[in-house]
């Protein structure tokens, strides 16, 4: 039983200090071999005039497995700035009322989506609402947490958003 043990120790440990012919290189990433994320940021007003919803064209090339994240400025306690993913819903007690988006390949749809009558909001909820726009790298969809503006940014890199 011990010969036995042994030799499968033994075998089992040949297997794995074993190395196999290298492989192809991966695909080359994006901006000279860098992942990079676009990034931009855009002030909004939400009107019965624009049916509550605006488009944004990015301005920039995206590709088919790229995913769109949008924030918005929640509020700024202390002078540090708080950015919330979307979608935010908030409660009211005549309905609901919810800050969304979808995207394409070229471009962003901001909306307002809910049962609250929209026309009877007050202006703090539709005017002047400030978002800002990260479209994610395909290769890195699923890796990271998305939730924290500030972590998505250190994860790209980005310092800065372009003003749409």
């Amino acid at each position: 039983m011990k010969n036995l043990l042994t030799l499968l120790v033994g075998f089992v440990l040949v297997l794995t200090s074993c190395e196999g012919p290298q492989g192809p290189p991966g695909s080359p990433g994006r901006d000279g071999g860098l992942i990079v994320a676009q990034a931009f940021e855009i002030e909004l007003n939400f009107t019965s005039a624009n049916n509550y919803e605006f488009f944004e064209p990015y301005g920039f090339e995206t590709y088919p497995a790229d995913v769109t994240l949008v924030y918005i400025l929640w509020e700024v306690v202390n002078g540090q700035e708080v950015w919330r993913l979307l979608p935010q819903i908030v409660e009211f007690e005549d309905g609901t009322l919810m800050y969304n988006f979808d995207f394409t390949r070229t471009e962003v749809r901001f909306f307002l989506d809910g049962s609250v009558n929209f026309n009877t909001l007050d202006n703090s909820w539709t005017r002047n609402q400030v978002f800002r726009v990260i479209v994610v790298p395909a290769d890195n969809v699923g890796k990271h947490d998305y939730s924290d503006i500030n972590v998505v940014m250190d994860t790209y890199g980005i310092t800065e958003f372009e003003k749409h």
